[in-house]
């Protein structure tokens, strides 16, 4: 049941009611609800801190703090644009979830704001996700699975850092993002004419050791395609007790491994018809490996013929649960960057700055944490 009045904290001395009796009508009450969801947490005053501002105090009259949440909270609303806010500066719900009663900033206010951000900052609004991350516990869980995973960022116009990639077609940046469950861990953006996998080693370990400060007995695990499957990257995590279920690019010696449980699906396909997949587990040691690991195949056959994929993991588990309940997991998070992207306007990088262009993916991230 729908009820007749909703009563939010007040403004000042005023009180903030919503009905249903279609007096002030606007399209974006639920802004509201995310005042009170930020007062709780103080994600936005918390992201301000992280930014120098080089303003005189005495000149100043939109605070950092406001800045910052009018940014979130209309990215959150689905107002991508600076140029959204000349008119959103006048909008009373805005106004009030920003805890405001006069006209908010312009566009070009908040422009400013965003060239002020530097490497320091966005390595502090990250950390900053991971503290909200662990406050969200209430205890430390068992486990816990990364999901890493790059993203293409059309670049249309003449921003630093464009390259074209061939593989996407276009000139593109190729952030990389980091997801725990539904938590956005880490959204770092990259130039497109490197390794899929570069820095990802660096940023695991940085977020390993900060989780193992709070989570000492937490298992970790990393998951990612074949990007993320680097001999030197594998090493680390095993010398530091990180589980790892990561894809494995197709080769000649791996298909050579599957030939006959590869025969034996397939014969029963030309029996059963449709399309049949099993698993098949083995060791195998590539020529920069030191030691050999677990494979496990999943090897399909079908109408369009056969379709063998290849996962590695340090662990000892049933094949079939290894791949279809473990790693196939990891496609849920392809939905979190779809959120990002096509929700959140991450892929807005206009900026001629490029710590600009990162710090709104920043933005982005916060609106949807």
């Amino acid at each position: 049941m729908v009820p007749e009045k909703l009563t939010f904290s007040p403004l000042s001395r005023r009180q903030i009611e919503a009905d249903f009796s279609g007096g002030h009508i606007t399209s974006d009450a639920g802004l509201l609800l995310l005042r009170e969801v930020d007062k709780q947490h103080r994600l936005t005053r918390r992201l301000a801190a992280v930014l120098h501002d080089p303003r005189a105090p005495e000149q100043v009259r939109h605070k950092l703090d406001t800045l910052v949440r009018q940014r979130v909270f209309g990215v959150a609303a689905g107002y991508e644009d600076f140029n959204d806010h000349e008119a959103l500066r006048y909008d009373q719900a805005l106004q009030t979830a920003l805890g405001e009663e006069d006209t908010l900033a312009g566009k070009s206010t908040l422009c400013r704001v965003e060239q002020n951000a530097d490497r320091q900052a966005i390595v502090k609004a990250h950390e900053l996700l991971w503290h909200h991350f662990i406050e969200q516990h209430d205890e430390p869980p068992k486990e816990i699975v990364l999901d890493f995973d790059g993203t293409d960022i059309p670049v249309h116009g003449e921003q630093p850092g464009k390259f074209f990639n061939r593989y996407y077609d276009h000139h593109c940046y190729f952030p990389l993002y980091v997801f725990c469950g539904r938590h956005l861990l880490v959204s770092y953006l990259r130039t497109s004419d490197r390794s899929d996998s570069r820095h990802s080693w660096a940023i695991l370990a940085l977020l390993v050791r900060f989780i193992r400060q709070y989570w000492p007995d937490t298992r970790i695990v990393l998951r990612g395609d074949s990007h993320f499957c680097r001999p030197r990257m594998l090493n680390w995590c095993d010398r530091h007790h990180v589980d790892y279920i990561v894809g494995i690019a197709k080769n000649s010696r791996l298909l050579k491994e599957v030939d006959v449980p590869m025969m034996l699906v397939r014969k029963t396909q030309w029996q059963v018809g449709g399309k049949v997949a099993g698993t098949f587990r083995f060791q195998y040691q590539a020529h920069s490996w030191k030691y050999s690991r677990w494979v496990v195949a999943r090897l399909e056959e079908g109408e369009l013929g056969s379709n063998p994929r290849f996962i590695i993991s340090s662990r000892y588990d049933d094949g079939f649960k290894l791949y279809y309940e473990q790693y196939c997991a990891r496609g849920d998070m392809e939905n979190r960057i779809k959120d990002q992207q096509l929700s959140l306007f991450a892929d807005r990088t206009s900026s001629t700055h490029w710590w600009a262009n990162q710090w709104r993916l920043i933005l982005s991230g916060f609106a949807y944490t």
